[in-house]
């Protein structure tokens, strides 16, 4: 099968290469096609995947290319990791908002509407031309905000396009690991958007083990979240929702926390990465080595001004180790080889979630076969919690309406409906700071 990767130059596509080593079955990926805009990019992402081949037999084989056509013909699989902007782009971002007194993160509040508005209309192209000229292909995404641009994706693809986060994968996985589960023979009931959902429960063999972790204060807080949100107000929610709503629930100490930093998260990986991209320009340089090594800081601090403030301390080890590759390639074999599996994956609605219409991309468990990705339906959310998948699925719609229309004044709504930015004025300043820095915004009239 060919695998094509765009946004192949991309410093996390090494993982879905090492994921794709670890398949040796029938009917595996064999070739994966990385396409970049950056030649230098790719040249350098091909380096360290050589090395990571290096002992493996038949492993995948690896070409790059600049043309998107060229690269998306005859695919089997596209898995779509793009960054429009760049990670100069995702400093922009968070600086702009930071300066107005909003959160400025890549897929919550203001940063995530900038980058969704300059990221869906690439994405649209993207669909288009994947109609035309692989019309059987699947496609998987995980370029951000992951849940709004797959529903962008799906006006074109319908339900070939599956989105991907490792989110919810990870806090299952620690979920579990504090009750003493195995993360495999668990059923997850996880149900929201993309970085917008809650755990309701765990049930391993029929029986739900998380009123168990709800109601033990020093296991609670063991993990992450515990940590992350404080064990009383989980106790509250009767559930445990995903570190992002963090942003949500903690918004005015975590905009301090932001706008005290010398670094903001964007910046940060602006600069470590292009220090390791520099790095591969040097013939003697190994290039997995640099590769491991930045990986490993950049995971480390992952979310740290969030930890900071919570009083967290360090991520766990077992956190370090992403995830979403795993997730893809599961999702690949079902598809491929019709091994059917459940994973929680960004979908069409489909009446899943009653309170959202059909063709609203949700994140939920979903029965995968040959057939695609097929959302299980889920128990109706608390009241606080469909409210704010309402609000910000709405705020999704204004963004693809401004994307598909052009629309200044749609942009405007879009911003000024986040529940975290709280002026009609504030989102002016927004979009006028946003298209004074990103030429494409330039669209927006």
């Amino acid at each position: 099968m060919k695998l094509t990767i765009l946004g192949g130059g991309g410093f996390r596509v090494p993982l879905v290469y090492g994921a794709l080593l670890t398949d040796r079955g029938e009917g595996r990926v064999t070739e994966v096609v990385l396409h970049d805009l950056d030649d230098s990019r790719l040249y350098a992402v091909a380096r360290v995947l050589a090395e990571q081949a290096a002992t493996v037999p038949d492993a995948p084989e690896v070409t790059a290319t600049t043309d998107l056509d060229e690269a998306l013909r005859g695919a089997d699989f596209v898995f779509s990791a793009i960054r429009v902007g760049g990670l100069e782009g995702r400093a922009d971002d968070e600086r702009v908002a930071l300066a107005q007194g909003v959160l400025g993160q890549e897929t919550v509040g203001a940063g995530g509407i900038a980058y969704g508005l300059r990221t869906v209309p690439v994405a649209v192209d993207i669909a288009q031309r994947v109609a035309r000229l692989a019309p059987d292909a699947w496609v998987i995404n995980f370029t951000n905000p992951a849940g709004l641009v797959t529903e962008a994706m799906s006006r074109h693809l319908g339900d070939r396009v599956i989105g991907i986060c490792d989110s919810p994968v990870g806090l299952g996985r620690r979920i579990a690991k504090v009750l003493g589960a195995n993360p495999r023979e668990a059923f997850i009931d996880y149900v929201g958007l993309n970085h917008l959902g809650w755990v309701r429960g765990l049930r391993v063999a029929g029986r739900d083990e998380l009123p168990r972790l709800l109601a033990d204060p020093d296991l609670l807080g063991s993990f992450e979240e515990g940590k992350l949100f404080g064990t009383d107000w989980l106790q509250s929610l009767g559930a445990i929702p995903n570190e992002y709503l963090h942003y949500y629930y903690f918004n005015r100490e975590t905009v301090r926390a932001y706008r005290e930093v010398e670094r903001t998260r964007g910046a940060f990986l602006r600069d470590q990465q292009a220090q390791f991209y520099d790095e591969m320009k040097r013939p003697d340089a190994s290039a997995l080595t640099a590769w491991d090594r930045t990986r490993a800081e950049r995971e480390a601090t992952y979310m740290s001004e969030n930890r900071e403030t919570a009083g967290a301390g360090e991520r766990d080890a077992d956190d370090l180790s992403g995830g979403y590759e795993k997730v893809a390639l599961a999702l690949m074999r079902a598809i491929a080889r019709d091994e059917r599996t459940t994973l929680i994956l960004n979908v069409r609605n489909q009446g899943a979630l009653s309170v959202l219409d059909a063709d609203a991309v949700i994140e939920v468990p979903c029965l995968v076969d040959a057939n695609g990705a097929h959302p299980v339906a889920v128990d109706p959310l608390p009241d606080h919690a469909t409210g704010l998948v309402c609000a910000v699925k709405g705020v999704e719609r204004e963004v693809l309406a401004a994307a598909e229309n052009g629309s200044r004044t749609t942009a405007v709504k879009a911003f000024a409906l986040h529940p975290l930015v709280d002026s009609v004025n504030v989102a002016r300043r927004l979009v006028e700071g946003y298209t004074e820095v990103h030429p494409g915004l330039a669209y927006l009239k």
